[in-house]
């Protein structure tokens, strides 16, 4: 089997390196009440994308920090009610995608509900107001102030947040909301999920944002991860404070939010993956408690997955076991 990272044998066991803060749970406790404390002021506006039988409308809501994000939000216009719903994660520096890629959620009768990460390639505002460097990156965002500034921070808030929306809407039925996402959009998956477990299903690819130290230690923090080495090279060139650094990092690393999932867990692995290292992933999946099965790839990277679209489809229909 080829392989960039760890034998598949090490990595079913592998559980991470990078620190997690001793106060890590209080952090995210802290975090959603800020959340739940926000009045989100919801707005739906109609979009001229219309189809027969799907409505679509722009959802905006306020989130932490006072910033006004945005979904796509569309629903099927003859379903029962109340009906499935998925909330959706796109991957970074991008956006919530178009609305013909909606459709096939809401032909089955489903509502979908896509994000635009606050400050990426969307409509969501990011409001700003860190000390330090924004040159580049929003793993960094942050990392020189408080912890409660991070940007990943507000934006796994945000994921939270919009679930929420969504399994509270009246057209919606509670039981059967669903999140899914590549790549940053995996790593949202997990997050939202763990922030919200009312989310029943999630279906994760290749998830980012998990295990920094080891993309680091395995000189892989370039391309998605590169902003890691710009903040070295510029503010810690001796590496005098990794420490420090990796532990704040810890907060926003998904592999310590992985056992607060509650919903069932299909994700899907490319073992030749530079861009996500499958240990990094793996340090994440081996950390979720909940009912869970790993789909792998053994000669993909960081790139369409055969059949796994179909999969999880199949996945959602086929209700809550």
């Amino acid at each position: 089997m080829p392989a960039i990272d760890m034998p598949l044998h090490e990595l079913q066991a592998y559980t991470g390196i990078n620190p997690k803060p001793s106060d890590f749970d209080d952090y995210w406790e802290r975090a959603l009440t800020e959340m739940r404390g926000v009045d989100p002021a919801i707005e739906l506006v109609p979009s001229k994308f219309q189809t027969p039988t799907a409505e679509c409308f722009d959802l905006y809501f306020t989130g932490v920090k006072g910033a006004r994000v945005h979904a796509k939000y569309a629903r099927p216009r003859r379903a029962p009610q109340p009906h499935p719903a998925v909330v959706q994660f796109h991957g970074y520096s991008g956006n919530a995608g178009e609305w013909a890629d909606k459709l096939s959620i809401v032909s089955l009768g489903f509502s979908i509900f896509s994000l635009d990460c606050r400050g990426q390639g969307g409509y969501s505002e990011d409001t700003g107001g860190v000390v330090g460097n924004t040159l580049n990156g929003h793993i960094i965002r942050g990392l020189d102030g408080h912890p409660d500034n991070l940007l990943f921070r507000h934006i796994f808030l945000d994921c939270a947040q919009l679930a929420g929306i969504a399994i509270d809407s009246p057209e919606v039925d509670p039981e059967r909301v669903y999140a899914m996402g590549g790549s940053q959009g995996g790593a949202l998956t997990i997050a939202c999920s763990a922030l919200e477990p009312r989310i029943k299903k999630l279906a994760p690819v290749f998830p980012f944002l998990s295990d920094y130290r080891r993309v680091w230690e395995m000189d892989l923090a370039k391309d998605a991860y590169a902003e890691l080495r710009t903040y070295f090279r510029h503010f810690d060139p001796q590496h005098e404070r990794e420490d420090e650094i990796f532990t704040k990092l810890g907060y926003i690393d998904i592999q310590h939010l992985a056992n607060r999932i509650q919903g069932e867990v299909m994700m899907a692995v490319g073992l030749m993956d530079t861009i996500c290292p499958p240990s990094t992933q793996f340090a994440a999946y081996n950390k979720i408690t909940a009912p869970k099965r790993l789909e792998i790839y053994p000669d993909f990277g960081h790139e369409g997955l055969p059949g796994f679209n179909d999969k999880t489809i199949q996945f959602f229909l086929n209700g809550n076991e």
